[in-house]
């Protein structure tokens, strides 16, 4: 019968900058084996990690004084943006090629009068701790490293993966057939966000569990150096909702204004 477990990994202390965030983990882990055996890691396991400890370990706070600052400067293009009651809300492009309000930015679960910024290169954060933890137990392991998304027509956030190593971030199946035997042209299942989201539910958003492991699909375990999640996002032709309203608006005008001036002056006239 196909299964798989989830449990949050408790006893993670506060995590400040310059930490060893391997060390921490392992600590946790180690201390939740004395209390129950079967937390003990195997080979094929997953840790979700969630990227706020990353970030600070990393030493990514800022003053929430200068989080626009921050914002702007860890901003590629804003696609969206809507005037509330509250301020401006902005839905950006990151430099991680991320669609997210204001750029990942917030200051929730962190000290009073700081802001957090999100890991410089998350990829990269997921193939440290991966390579740390697997020598650390000597088992073959996954990483997701995980951050909170609104989504598009959709009420609610969830976690989607932001960073991966040793894991498979998604299943192709096109080229396969269904169960029915019609042909799959399209599918592509995104495992990574799917098991961000299934760890986030024992991990949770003021649990103080920032880490979760995931245990029966070691089938998803492979090499440090696969690709890591920043393959998940679409770019070029591939985006079709690339532009925000307001962006869509400006565009259409230029083009417009374009034909109009690249018509021949008699034209013009009669038009006008």
């Amino acid at each position: 019968m196909p299964r798989y477990s989830v449990w949050g990994v408790t006893g993670m202390p506060e995590v400040d900058a310059g930490d060893d965030l391997v060390a921490l983990i392992a600590a946790a882990i180690d201390a939740s084996i004395a209390e129950d055996p079967e937390a003990a890691l195997r080979d094929g396991d997953i840790l979700v990690i969630t990227s706020k400890i990353v970030s600070k370990a990393e030493g990514m706070q800022v003053p929430a004084a200068d989080r626009e600052k921050a914002i702007a400067q860890d901003t590629v293009r804003v696609v969206a943006e809507r005037v509330h009651p509250g301020g401006v809300t902005q839905i950006v492009e990151t430099r991680h090629g991320l669609i997210m309000a204001a750029a990942g930015i917030d200051t929730s679960n962190v000290p009073d009068g700081l802001a957090l910024r999100l890991p410089l290169d998350p990829d990269r954060s997921a193939r440290t701790l991966c390579t740390g933890l697997r020598a650390r137990f000597g088992v073959s392991l996954g990483i997701i490293i995980t951050d909170t998304f609104g989504r598009p027509w959709r009420v609610g956030q969830t976690d989607v993966a932001i960073g991966a190593a040793g894991i498979m971030v998604t299943d192709d199946l096109r080229g396969g057939v269904d169960a029915n035997g019609r042909p799959l042209n399209v599918t592509i299942t995104v495992l990574a966000d799917e098991l961000a989201g299934a760890a986030d539910l024992v991990k949770g958003k003021a649990s103080g569990i920032p880490v979760a492991v995931v245990r029966g699909l070691g089938r998803l375990v492979t090499a440090v150096d696969a690709p890591g999640a920043r393959t998940l996002t679409r770019v070029g032709d591939d985006d079709m909702f690339r532009f925000g309203s307001a962006e869509a608006y400006q565009l259409g005008y230029d083009a417009a204004q374009a034909e109009l001036r690249a018509q021949p002056q008699s034209k013009r006239v009669k038009q006008d």
